[in-house]
């Protein structure tokens, strides 16, 4: 129970942490490649973002309690991708959504 609690917390943090950093790597190309100048976002602005990112959801996802639900499911093998296909969609859709935001801001 509590290693499928882990595995499933561990793909819920990629997934977050992979979303976030695609966003900020195309925020802050485009950002630089428009402006000329500076990019939208400096280097300690950036890292602040990601540390407070990072420690956010590291903290909601350690204290998610496992549930029953987990049981009933089949488990996954060793050769089962860390990243699915799934995610992977789920990753390019939410960033394209959150870039569709910022873009709007941003210009």
């Amino acid at each position: 129970l509590w290693g499928r609690n882990v595995h499933d917390s561990i793909a819920k943090f990629l997934q977050f942490q992979l979303t976030v950093n695609v966003v900020a790597v195309v925020v802050a190309f485009t950002g630089a490649c428009v402006t000329q100048v500076r990019a939208p976002g400096q280097a300690v602005q950036m890292l602040w973002v990601n540390l407070i990112m990072d420690t956010l959801a590291s903290l909601a996802l350690a204290t998610e309690p496992p549930t029953e639900e987990l049981l009933r499911r089949r488990p996954h093998g060793r050769d089962h991708p860390l990243v699915s296909p799934t995610m992977l969609r789920n990753i390019l859709g939410h960033a394209l959504y959150q870039l569709l935001v910022i873009f709007t801001f941003l210009f």
